[in-house]
C-alpha cells in the first residue's frame, strides 16, 4: 500500500490511557495494561468502552512497528491504515492472552470466554450426470484433512506449555516498513515466518512425538454425498464442521459444488427437459413415430397425430416428462421436442409430377406468359452464410487497416510540404 505520509496528529493519547510516559519500556507497558484492564473489565462492571481503550492502545504500542508509526505520525495515520489498522483485534483476545484459560477475578472463568475464529470452508466441485440428478444418487468420496492430535490435544508441545513468539510479539503477523521518499512511504504485512502466523513457539524439546509441534495431524475419511433428485447444476452439499480443525478455531465446512456434465441427447432448463430430433420430409408430411429413451432407461413412444403435419423448426410438449422438482420430486416439469425437418437434395422429373399431384399448385403457374416475359432470368447458387459473412467481414477489416495506413504516409506528407 502506497499513500502519501499524513500531517502529525495526536501521538500521546495512548501513552495517557496506559498511564506511561513516552519511553516506557515493554515491560511497564505490559504491566500498566494489565492492571487497568482487570480494573475495567466489564465482568468486573468496568465501563466497557474503556476496556476496548485499554486494548486498542496496548495493541498498538506493544508492537514496535506501529508504535513507530503512532510516535511518528500519530494516530489518524493508523487510523488510515499505515498500521495495520489500529484496534483490529478484540479487547477480549488481548485480555485473555494474558491469563489464558483461567479467570483473574476468580470462579469458573469469565463469562464472555475466549471468542474463536471461524476455519476457512472446503470446496470441491462434483461432477454429476443429468441421469444421477434425474433418479438421484449416493456417491462415496475419501477425503484428507486436518484433525487435533488427540495425544498433545493440540497444544503441539508434551508439557502443554508455549512461548510466545518474540519475532512478532505474538500476533502472528509481521508489518515491514520502507521510507520510499521524503513524504513516501510503503507498509506490508505478512505471516510471521518464525511461528507460521501462530503467534506462539515451542521448544524442540518439549515438541509432541506425534504432531511434530503442528497441533494437527491428518485423517481420512469418507463422505457419503446424497444427491437428490431435481438438484441443479451449481447447487451446493454441504457437510458442516468437517473441514480441517485448529486450535481456538471453529471448523469450517466442507461444500460440494454439482457440476453437471452435458448430456448428449438433453438439455436442461430449471424443471423442463429439450430433445433434438430430425424427421425426414415424408416423416414431416405423412406421419412418424420413433423410440426416446428418458433419463430413468423408459422407452417412451413418440407419434404424430393422424393426418398431422410437421413444419421446420417446430416444438411439441410432453406434460410430465421433464426434470422431477427438487423436493418435490413427485412433480415433474415439461420435455419439449425440437422438430427438424430433412429435406431431400433433389428430384427426379417423375416425382414432382406425383407431388404436383396431391400438393397446392405452385405460386408460378399462376402468372401469365406476359409478366414471364419481362423478367430477367437469374441463376441461383449454393452458399454458407456463416462462412460468406465471416469473409466479408475480414476483407472489412483489412481494408479500414489499409485506409488507416495510408492517411497516416498521407499525413507526413502533408506535414513535409508545409514545412518546405
Amino acid at each position: 500500500m502506497f499513500g502519501r505520509a499524513p500531517k502529525k496528529s495526536d501521538n500521546t493519547r495512548y501513552y495517557e490511557i496506559l498511564g506511561v510516559s513516552k519511553n516506557a519500556s515493554q515491560d511497564d507497558l505490559k504491566k500498566a495494561y494489565k492492571k487497568a484492564a482487570i480494573k475495567n473489565h466489564p465482568d468486573k462492571g468496568g465501563d466497557p468502552e474503556k476496556f476496548k481503550e485499554l486494548a486498542q492502545a496496548y495493541e498498538v504500542l506493544s508492537d514496535p512497528e506501529k508504535r513507530e508509526i503512532y510516535d511518528q505520525y500519530g494516530e489518524d495515520a493508523l487510523k488510515e491504515g499505515m498500521g495495520g489498522g489500529a484496534g483490529a483485534h478484540d479487547p477480549f483476545d488481548i485480555f485473555q492472552s494474558f491469563f489464558g484459560a483461567s479467570n483473574p477475578f476468580g470462579g469458573g472463568g469469565s463469562s464472555r470466554g475466549r471468542r474463536q475464529r471461524r476455519g476457512e470452508d472446503v470446496i470441491h466441485p462434483l461432477k454429476v450426470s443429468l441421469e444421477d440428478l434425474y433418479s438421484g444418487t449416493a456417491k462415496k468420496l475419501s477425503l484428507s484433512r486436518n484433525v487435533i492430535c488427540s495425544k498433545c490435544k493440540g497444544k503441539g508441545s508434551k508439557s502443554g506449555a508455549s512461548m510466545k513468539c518474540s519475532g512478532c510479539q505474538g500476533s502472528g503477523v509481521k508489518v515491514s516498513i520502507r521510507h520510499l521518499g521524503p513524504s513516501m512511504i510503503q507498509q506490508m504485512q505478512h505471516s510471521c515466518n518464525e511461528c507460521k502466523g501462530t503467534g506462539e513457539t515451542i521448544n524442540d524439546k518439549d515438541r509432541c512425538p506425534q504432531c511434530k509441534g503442528e497441533k494437527v495431524v491428518q485423517e481420512k475419511k469418507v463422505l457419503e454425498v446424497i444427491v437428490e433428485k431435481g438438484m441443479q447444476n451449481g447447487q451446493r452439499i454441504t457437510f458442516p464442521g468437517e473441514a480441517d480443525e485448529a486450535p481456538d478455531t471453529v471448523t469450517g465446512d466442507i461444500v460440494f459444488v454439482l457440476q453437471q456434465k452435458e448430456h448428449p441427447k438433453f438439455k436442461r432448463k430449471g424443471d423442463d427437459l429439450f430433445y433434438e430430433y430430425t424427421l425426414s420430409l415424408t416423416e414431416a408430411l405423412c406421419g412418424f413415430q420413433f423410440i426416446l429413451t428418458h433419463l430413468d432407461g423408459r422407452q417412451l413412444l413418440i407419434k404424430s397425430n393422424p393426418g398431422e403435419v410437421v413444419k421446420p423448426d417446430q416444438f411439441k410438449a410432453i406434460n410430465d416428462e421433464g426434470m422431477p422438482m427438487y423436493q418435490r420430486p413427485f412433480m415433474r416439469g415439461k420435455m419439449y421436442i425440437h422438430f427438424t425437418v430433412e429435406f431431400p437434395d433433389s428430384l427426379t422429373p417423375e416425382q414432382c409430377k406425383a407431388l404436383e399431384a396431391v400438393l397446392p399448385p405452385r405460386t408460378s403457374s399462376q402468372m401469365t406468359d406476359m409478366e414471364l416475359d419481362e423478367c430477367e432470368e437469374t441463376t441461383l447458387h449454393d452458399v454458407n452464410i456463416e462462412e460468406e459473412m465471416r469473409r466479408k467481414q475480414a476483407q472489412a477489416q483489412a481494408q479500414e487497416a489499409y485506409d488507416e495506413d495510408d492517411e497516416g504516409h498521407g499525413g507526413a506528407q502533408r506535414v513535409q510540404c508545409a514545412q518546405q
